[in-house]
């Protein structure tokens, strides 16, 4: 393997050619990986291309945002914590604020038109969820062994419903694929070389268990709004597998239900998450701004992304050995194929349900997902159009 660039860099280059980044990355984790590849190994070779997929290896191994995870592995690579940190903020500011300001001045929108609007933007979510599902299914549960996992985390996911029930789907999925999916892994290739001690590792390890474990009790003792919105968005953090997508069933999970955002804002925000640049999860910065304003909007945002890069750092030390080894491959293959049926049940119940209501509804929702999956459209064109032909039902 190449050796890494020597760390010359300063935190406010990352800073900047990470803004430009997240001001131009559309189209989601898979086409930001693409963008960073271009930016950061293609032309400013800061990092060698063996470098690079073994880090994108390893964030989509991990829970989290995975392309969010690169881009701050990048920044510390290039220029340490500082840089580490100034990748995250310039990465994520952009659409944080787009999504923020969506949350704090859908408040004020009122009238036929502007329910349509809504309404269009909720149907542009059973487009994208359905694409993810389709895409999903075809690479994390692509033979008969994966395809039941699904099927089995289906069947929990809608009839228990709930945070717990999620996670006990994931967790099943695992133990199930250390029986059967063991088939299909491959070793490393190359040692990834991050100057992470092994003791900063355990610590970050131990601190996100440690929130992991104690935030729910810290939040139920104290009876705080804040130390719960941080709680439940941290654990929706800790618990996406598979994709970026994943993160809706588990806000749902945690917001609609417990009744700090309803379910229309809540899907109207995600159909609108779709047609800006930068990370999906920034969605969270909406539903904390709908639920608690700047405030709310912070604290969501940092809690959602902190468990992500506390894993990250926690197992960059360790990973060389971990990936090598046939029972963990195999039991991430079981809990991916879980994501898949969890983010199939969140497509019926509450993405298809609230949204597709009439023939109309029916035809207008088709038409994005082929759109998206067919024509290769890119999403923010999706999102405005049938969020204007959904403003113009509703006038009509």
């Amino acid at each position: 393997m190449e050796q890494p660039a020597a760390r010359i860099g300063s935190a406010g280059e990352v800073f900047l050619a990470f803004l430009k980044l997240g001001l131009t990355s559309f189209g989601g984790p898979i086409a930001h990986l693409g963008y960073f590849r271009d930016e950061i190994v293609v032309r400013r070779r800061w990092m060698g291309e063996v470098a690079y997929a073994d880090l994108v290896a390893l964030c989509q191994f991990l829970p989290g945002p995975a392309s969010s995870q690169v881009g701050f592995a990048l920044g510390l690579w290039r220029a340490g914590p500082l840089g580490a940190l100034a990748a995250w903020t310039a990465f994520t500011l952009p659409s944080a604020l787009l999504m923020t300001m969506l949350a704090l001045g859908s408040a004020a929108l009122d009238g036929a038109a502007a329910e349509g609007v809504l309404h269009g933007l909720k149907l542009v979510a059973v487009a994208v969820v359905a694409q993810a599902v389709w895409g999903m299914a075809r690479t994390l549960a692509p033979d008969a062994n994966r395809a039941a996992i699904a099927v089995v985390a289906v069947a929990i996911t809608a009839i228990l419903g709930g945070a717990l029930a999620q996670v006990a789907a994931i967790a099943l999925g695992a133990l199930a694929g250390l029986v059967i999916c063991r088939d299909g892994g491959q070793g490393a290739t190359s040692a990834s070389r991050f100057t992470i001690s092994r003791m900063t590792g355990l610590t970050s390890l131990t601190l996100f268990a440690a929130l992991l474990v104690g935030l729910p009790l810290f939040a139920a003792a104290s009876g705080g709004h804040w130390l719960d919105l941080f709680d439940a968005f941290y654990r929706a953090g800790a618990l996406v597998f598979g994709g970026g997508h994943v993160v809706l069933p588990l806000l749902d999970a945690e917001t609609v239900a417990s009744g700090w955002v309803n379910r229309d804002t809540f899907l109207a925000g995600y159909g609108a998450a779709q047609a800006v640049p930068g990370p999906l999860f920034t969605f969270a910065a909406y539903l904390g701004a709908a639920d608690g304003g700047l405030v709310g909007a912070a604290i969501a945002l940092v809690a959602i992304f902190l468990p992500g890069f506390l894993l990250l750092v926690g197992v960059l030390p360790f990973w060389d050995a971990l990936r090598t080894r046939p029972l963990m491959q195999a039991g991430m293959r079981g809990a991916n194929a879980a994501v898949v049926g969890i983010l199939g049940t969140a497509l019926y119940n509450p993405v298809w349900t609230s949204a597709v209501l009439t023939p109309t509804d029916f035809t207008l929702a088709l038409v994005g997902f082929v759109a998206l999956v067919a024509w290769k459209s890119p999403p923010w064109i999706v999102v405005v159009s049938l969020g204007v032909a959904g403003g113009v039902l509703g006038v009509l």
